[in-house]
């Protein structure tokens, strides 16, 4: 906390300087308006908006008896990251059943969802969830370590052809499926002003850091799938496991360095872990090479715990680039 003079202005009116690196942050610029309230306490907030309670955005979907889960479930979700508020599907009586299993599903797939309304043909589902309470950075915080956990134990599974340990990776998988879909709601929400105070650039530069992420996720669960086939497979060798098992620690380590970057604003640190992508593409091409002597199944799952090593460090190095960007779109002065 930082104390700041009250000044004078004229005969009745006081003002008082704003951090510079708030308003950046929000986008404001000189003859913008704020909203100051004066709460209980006596203390004093200045939003961006009036604080004027906004109406609750309704999507109402009718069930024509025709749809499959699959594609109930996209609509849902779509709404979801749309920021509807209130979702009400409706549907013949016949039908009920499926609705609601699907329903439940969905709600049991992202996070704040609840049903809170159900007649013979019609279920209302409202999101309960408070972006100021998980914000898109606490999400990302949340997606890197669950991310980089299943990376560990994917390869861990394959060390000890450990198949419980390999369902496990592919069961986190929704988890980061879950957070990133928060994220992309705030991104959609931010644009009618961010509730949790952070400004729409940002939180557009967390989306994308989201969706790769989601994509490292993915990798995770290829690799532990691939892992799992290879279970009963004697022709793996434990050193052509330790040169994955160096590969993993490479791409982890980029991860990390990339994530650290962004949390921290580090343009050097960013820039650190775009270059260690040169010495991670040596052991790739090494693995490579010795795997593209198999044949059979084995070539194939192989070849995709390899592929998957490679692209998990190309997202790293892509999330290193947009903490650069962000970086000097926070400190736009001393870039």
């Amino acid at each position: 906390m930082e104390g700041r003079k009250l000044q004078l202005a004229g005969k009745s009116t006081f003002l008082v300087s704003l951090p510079k690196r708030w308003v950046t942050n929000a986008g404001l610029k000189a003859g913008d308006t704020l909203f100051v309230d004066t709460e209980s306490d006596g203390s004093v907030s200045i939003r961006l908006s009036s604080g004027a309670r906004s109406t609750v955005r309704r999507k109402t979907f009718v069930e024509r008896g025709e749809e499959t889960r699959e594609h109930m479930l996209r609509k849902l979700i779509g709404a979801y990251i749309s920021g509807f508020g209130l979702v009400e599907i409706r549907f013949a009586p016949a039908r009920g059943p499926f609705v609601r299993r699907v329903a439940r599903e969905f709600c049991r797939l992202v996070i704040g969802p609840e049903v809170i309304e159900e007649t013979q043909g019609s279920i209302v589902i409202q999101d309960l969830s408070d972006p100021s309470e998980l914000s898109s950075e606490k999400c990302l915080r949340r997606m890197h370590l669950t991310v980089r956990a299943m990376l560990d134990d994917a390869i861990g599974a394959l060390k000890s052809r450990n198949e419980a340990l390999a369902h496990d990776v592919e069961l986190r998988s929704q988890d980061v499926n879950r957070l990133y879909w928060m994220v992309a709601k705030q991104y959609h929400l931010a644009h009618a002003g961010p509730a949790d105070g952070t400004s729409a650039p940002v939180v557009h530069g967390h989306r994308l850091i989201a969706k790769m992420l989601e994509r490292i996720g993915d990798h995770a669960q290829r690799i532990a799938s691939s892992g799992s086939a290879l279970a009963g497979d004697k022709s793996v060798d434990a050193k052509l496991v330790e040169q994955i098992a160096a590969a993993r620690d490479s791409a982890v380590g980029i991860l990390d360095k990339a994530f650290n970057a962004l949390i921290t604003r580090n343009i050097d640190a960013a820039n650190a872990a775009i270059d260690a992508r040169a010495e991670h593409q040596k052991l790739i091409d090494a693995l490579s090479h010795r795997v593209s002597a198999r044949r059979g199944p084995s070539l194939l799952n192989l070849g995709t715990i390899v592929d998957s090593l490679n692209r998990v460090a190309v997202y790293a190095g892509e999330i290193a680039e947009e903490a650069i960007d962000l970086a000097v779109y926070a400190n736009p002065e001393s870039a």
